[in-house]
């Protein structure tokens, strides 16, 4: 999957790190994360729609919803 310049350069200024075991683009802070595939298949308003978004718990943008143990997996591991 690619991910265009402007797409990393959003998630680079908006302080995601990208996680290489789970494949996922994260902020602890903002408690949210990104699948690459949502990231790659999504404009860059979509994205910054979605950063942009208020959440006081993890927040999951995938292409496909995870399942609620998949949620809980994760953020056990996320924090």
């Amino acid at each position: 999957m690619s991910i265009t310049a402007a797409k990393q350069h959003i998630l680079d200024t908006t302080g995601f790190s990208y996680n290489f075991d789970r494949q996922i683009y994260v902020n602890h802070k903002l408690k949210k994360a990104f699948s690459i595939e949502f990231v790659s298949d999504n404009d860059e308003k979509t994205l910054m729609e979605r950063i942009a978004t208020k959440t006081e718990r993890w927040q999951f943008n995938f292409n496909v919803e995870p399942s609620e143990s998949v949620k809980r997996d994760l953020e056990a591991v996320l924090g």
